[in-house]
């Protein structure tokens, strides 16, 4: 049964680990983005950024996943791309190549319709290929996002 916060919103409180795979609950997992979490456009990039930097794509994800959220409607596919590319490296972290991929292409997709400097976040996803390092996929999508104060 699926963990639901006191208005019967879902709501994970499961702990999952630095791949965001899901442990036994009382397990020691990795600290979480919280479900609540509503970034500002500044704040999503930034986090983003750091856990990329940090190898955990997931919480790359999750924040992403915050932003897209609470995000104006003209905002949202961009931030569901990121959080899907963000997933995509978490697959590849799993060994999961083909899952990977599909994602890639998925949030390629949403990105690249935002234009620069998307469009190089988009290309750089797209250019992934099932035999990519996770490490080396994480360093190619992180030098293409766009830092916080790049953005107009």
């Amino acid at each position: 049964m699926r963990d639901r916060d006191p208005e019967g919103r879902p709501r994970n409180a499961r702990p999952r680990d630095a791949f965001g795979r899901p442990l036994p609950y009382g397990s020691e997992g990795m600290p979480r983005v919280p479900d609540d979490y509503a970034p500002t456009t500044g704040q999503a990039l930034a986090d983003g950024r750091r856990f990329l930097e940090e190898g955990l794509p997931f919480s790359a994800h999750e924040v992403f996943e915050g932003r897209w959220k609470c995000a104006p409607e003209e905002e949202r596919e961009l931030w569901q791309g990121l959080a899907q590319i963000c997933v995509g490296l978490t697959h590849l972290q799993r060994g999961n190549a083909r899952g990977a991929l599909t994602l890639f292409a998925r949030g390629a997709a949403r990105v690249q319709s935002y234009g620069d400097p998307y469009d190089a976040v988009g290309r750089a996803a797209s250019g992934l290929h099932d035999d990519s390092d996770a490490a080396e996929a994480v360093a190619l999508i992180l030098a293409e996002l766009p830092e916080p104060d790049d953005l107009t």
